[in-house]
């Protein structure tokens, strides 16, 4: 009865009208459905408390709003406390009981933070297999995606979540502006550099909560995850990694400055980056060697969290990250040139970002010598709210 009370709780539509007044995050939503009648198991991944659990949310009320059954929708919050010692699978037999469902009925199933059960690819495996289930899960981990010996290959269609873009953050702070409206959208983008992306910190400012959730990612996503007992040196490279955003630097200096070993350096740097807390920008390089020697720009999932260990200060390296984020799914590189650097080059995009500055003389040289597709400098707001 315990199980059957919880799952009750957790889905609330089996017995009234849902209720969600969350705002929509259109981006992520569109994905899903366009995907949702596909045999795939959609992953929704990304930082914690991104909003991957409210675009869950937000899916279930579209699918309601459009004549599917309450009874057909199951949602698992896993890391809830009162269902930890269930597998998926009884907690689907558990469902099946409840409404009365043979083996082949179709529903959905919202599995929320699935990388917090240890066998959860092998049961996905078996479900996506062996069911008639469509399955759409969350993950604050990027095990799924990352791990060689995944099982899931060609099971799955990804959705990384991201921070709230600048026009997001404009929904989010029921700004009343148009694009002609240049000093208020100045002011707004001053507060998005600041504060950044997380959707309940941007609702709120709320100094506590950044904190704790910071607090979280370290002891959950990444000590507790991977089992390592170095705390103090986890917490300094933290530190570390959010002072040196945008800036060049090598896992031998990281090493150095922790006194560890260069291969705990690089295992520790990709832990965060599983975590979705900061992503490694190679140097551009047709070598592969160069490629993989060469010293490594480093950047934060979101801005407010490095405001809040570093302080607002040093704009360029926070408006530089912005940049990165907009344009992290073209697979950016940084390009070096005689010791002049422009900040990003993509397939067909030579990208600098300058905060209120202008180009220096060595690199407009190099700027305007090197021959790509699209020529870009980010000065301001207006980078944000124009496709590339």
């Amino acid at each position: 009865m315990e199980i059957e009370a919880e799952l009750f709780k957790q889905n609330p539509w089996w017995e009234e009208k849902f209720k969600d007044d969350s705002f929509t995050r259109d981006i992520y939503l569109k994905q899903i459905l366009s995907n949702i009648n596909s045999k795939e198991i959609i992953i929704l991944t990304g930082l914690r408390r991104i909003g991957k659990t409210t675009i869950i949310k937000q899916t279930i009320k579209h699918l309601l709003e459009n004549k599917t059954k309450p009874e057909e929708i199951f949602f698992v919050s896993l890391d809830s406390f009162n269902l930890l010692e269930f597998s998926i699978h009884r907690l689907i037999e558990e469902y099946k009981k409840i409404h009365k469902k043979s083996s082949s009925d179709f529903f959905y199933l919202f599995l929320d933070e699935v990388s917090s059960r240890e066998d959860f690819e092998q049961e996905l495996k078996s479900i996506y297999d062996n069911e008639n289930i469509k399955v759409i899960c969350s993950s604050s981990i990027a095990t799924l995606m990352r791990d060689k010996k995944a099982s899931l290959t060609g099971r799955t269609k990804t959705i990384e979540v991201m921070p709230l873009n600048f026009q997001e953050f404009l929904i989010f702070r029921e700004a009343k502006i148009t694009k002609s409206d240049s000093a208020k959208l100045e002011s707004y983008f001053k507060d998005y550099l600041k504060i950044g992306g997380i959707p309940y910190y941007v609702l709120k400012e709320d100094k506590t909560y950044i904190n704790e959730l910071i607090e979280g990612i370290i002891y959950k996503d990444i000590i507790a995850y991977h089992k390592i007992t170095a705390e103090k040196t986890i917490k300094e490279l933290f530190i570390l990694l959010c002072q040196r955003v945008g800036k060049p630097m090598s896992y031998n200096k990281i090493s150095e400055i922790l006194k560890i070993s260069v291969d705990s350096a690089k295992r520790y740097v990709n832990y965060f980056e599983k975590a979705y807390l900061f992503y490694v920008v190679d140097r551009y390089s047709k070598s592969i060697n160069e490629k993989v020697t060469s010293p490594k720009k480093i950047y934060i999932g979101d801005v407010g969290i490095k405001n809040a260990i570093t302080g607002f200060k040093d704009l360029g390296a926070s408006y530089e990250n912005l940049v990165f984020l907009s344009i992290k799914d073209k697979n950016p590189t940084y390009y070096l040139e005689n010791s002049t650097e422009i900040d990003f080059i993509t397939k067909d995009s030579l990208i600098e970002a300058k905060y209120n500055q202008e180009l220096e003389k060595n690199q407009k040289k190099l700027f305007d010598t090197l021959k790509i597709k699209n020529k870009i400098i980010a000065k301001g707001y207006l980078f944000f709210i124009q496709e590339i």
